[in-house]
């Protein structure tokens, strides 16, 4: 059906594969997996593009809270108060 790279004992077809050999049976494995990739329809590519949107925003918002957290401690820690 299709061709393996990994060499099994006893195969020796597959052993005696030279370089150029397994370049073409790496392009072939990589043209057989292309045909298997199914394109989104638009609304999948929406809800997708939407929840990619989401998630980078929910990340923002937390990192730019923390910054602002440490940002506060380390203002506290580190600045000199003046003695009363």
């Amino acid at each position: 059906m299709s061709e393996s790279a990994v060499s099994h004992p006893g195969n020796d077809k597959k052993s005696r594969r030279g370089f150029f050999g397994r370049i073409a049976l790496f392009i072939r494995q990589v043209i057989s997996e292309l045909k298997k990739v199914v394109t989104p329809t638009r609304s999948e590519l929406i809800n997708y593009t939407l929840v990619v949107i989401a998630f980078v925003v929910i990340v923002m918002l937390i990192v730019t809270a923390l910054d602002f957290v440490f940002g506060a401690g380390s203002t506290l820690l580190f600045t000199n108060r003046p003695e009363q």
